[in-house]
């Protein structure tokens, strides 16, 4: 039996397949790495995908990975100083625009030392002595003319930095940055001196700026009105301002006051202002926030009511971890953010019926929350709550001493007309079944969290 074929047997000979080439003339072996054949654009959008784990990983292929992986990462924490001193961590990672070298300022012995230290801005491995007022240690920090060295070397490198990280640089180190960064929008300053600001008047697109003056155990450098005021004058075009350990005076926020207009949020953390600075505050006209975090006290001085004056724009404030037994720099300060329309306070100590009282001087609240103000009852909070004709919004959360029991019936009428309300002052409320009969967790009702 004679079979005839499937093909034409006048059609010539079929020709190579093409489709396991990417040329007619480079055709793929076996054993060629297809990745090869990707642009870095490409294959940096595939690195791009993977988590951070895996990118880690994918760092180890070959040399060419290890650049393009490089090049995605955009935020750093420097560790080890000679990475940075030695032109690799340029080199390693071009694309940086968030850095910070802190804990790589700070010498730490690894070796010898089990004992590491964590605060809010680093984490190191200390050396201890022993002496007769017992158990204590020094840091030791780089020169400053180290850190200017490496600063300058980060700053010619990588000029698309956005965020700065500082510790001990000088004015030297700081014109550096600002000639080179230009796109540097938000930094932060660790133990540095008043005359070191000089070197904030460089930066024409600074908006944001956070100066650490001292921290307890670590590092106590000085920031008084004299570098207040040089970095107010410097640094016309900020947007938020934090000052965490800084000495001053009323002078001191005056002068920022009234050179940094655009000042829209403040923020004082441990602060060791003399007494009177609160009168200055009337002079930022357009602060809408103002944090007080971590503070001993308020104003131990604040002066007459009648040369406070007040900051018309304000929208919040916010009292975070402080200590409010000074009743009179408390209501000093309520009087200056009598317009403010948020009022928060989170773990503060001293907060009783007397000082939550001296509130109800800010008769445009809108929104007020307390959180871990164990002092407070319902004695003292109800009185200033129901003066607040606006309130819209309020939390209250482990405060134990505002029992359901004490509510009164006024107050369950002003509930019922809030917006958003979250109630847990303590985890044996019972408001939820108090609320029974209201109308008010109907469908199509108010936003309540309990």
């Amino acid at each position: 039996m004679n079979l005839s074929p499937l093909s034409n047997s006048n059609k010539p000979p079929s020709e190579p397949d093409e489709t396991l080439t990417l040329e007619s003339h480079n055709p793929i072996s076996a054993g060629q790495d297809l990745f090869f054949l990707l642009s870095d654009k490409i294959l940096a959008l595939i690195l791009s995908n993977l988590t951070k784990r895996q990118q880690i990983s994918a760092c180890l292929v070959c040399k060419r990975w290890l650049k393009i992986s490089g090049g995605l990462l955009t935020s750093l924490r420097l560790l080890d100083w000679d990475f940075l001193d030695s032109g690799r961590l340029s080199y390693r990672f071009p694309n940086l625009v968030d850095v910070d070298i802190v804990q790589g300022c700070i010498i730490s012995n690894r070796n010898n030392s089990g004992v590491c230290l964590s605060d809010k801005f680093v984490s190191v491995h200390v050396d201890l002595f022993i002496s007769d007022n017992g158990l204590f240690w020094k840091p030791e920090f780089l020169g400053a003319r180290v850190i200017d060295r490496g600063v300058r070397v980060l700053a010619q490198r990588c000029r698309n930095i956005r965020r700065l990280v500082l510790l001990g640089a000088s004015e030297d180190g700081l014109g550096y940055i600002a000639n080179e960064c230009l796109a540097l929008q938000e930094l932060e300053l660790c133990s540095c001196t008043d005359l070191d600001l000089k070197g904030l008047a460089g930066f024409r697109n600074l908006q944001i700026l956070k100066l650490v003056g001292s921290v307890n155990g670590l590092y106590g450098s000085v920031i008084s009105d004299i570098g207040l005021t040089i970095l107010a004058q410097g640094c016309p075009r900020l947007l938020k301002l934090e000052l965490v350990g800084c000495e001053g005076s009323y002078d001191g926020i005056k002068a920022i006051g009234q050179c940094c207009q655009m000042l829209e949020e403040l923020t004082l953390c441990d602060h060791n202002f003399e007494g009177g600075w609160l009168a200055a505050l009337s002079y930022c006209m357009n602060l809408k926030t103002l944090k007080f975090q971590s503070c001993k006290f308020i104003d131990p001085s604040p002066g007459p009511d009648e040369y406070l004056g007040s900051c018309l724009a304000l929208e919040e404030l916010r009292l975070e971890r402080c200590r409010l037994r000074d009743k009179q720099g408390l209501g000093a300060l309520f009087l200056v953010c009598e317009a403010v329309r948020e009022l928060v306070f989170e773990d503060c100590w001293g907060l009783d019926n007397n000082s939550f009282g001296a509130a109800s001087i800010c008769r445009r609240v809108m929104s007020l929350s307390l959180e871990g103000c164990s002092l407070l009852t319902m004695d003292g909070f109800e009185p200033v709550v129901l003066s607040w004709k606006e309130l819209k919004r309020l939390t209250v959360v482990s405060c134990n001493n505002i029992k359901d029991s004490a509510m009164t019936p006024e107050l369950a009428t002003l509930f019922s007309l809030l917006k958003e309300l979250k109630w847990r002052p303590d985890s044996k409320s019972i408001l939820l079944s108090g609320f029974e009969g209201t109308g008010v967790w109907q469908k199509g009702g108010r936003s309540f969290k309990i």
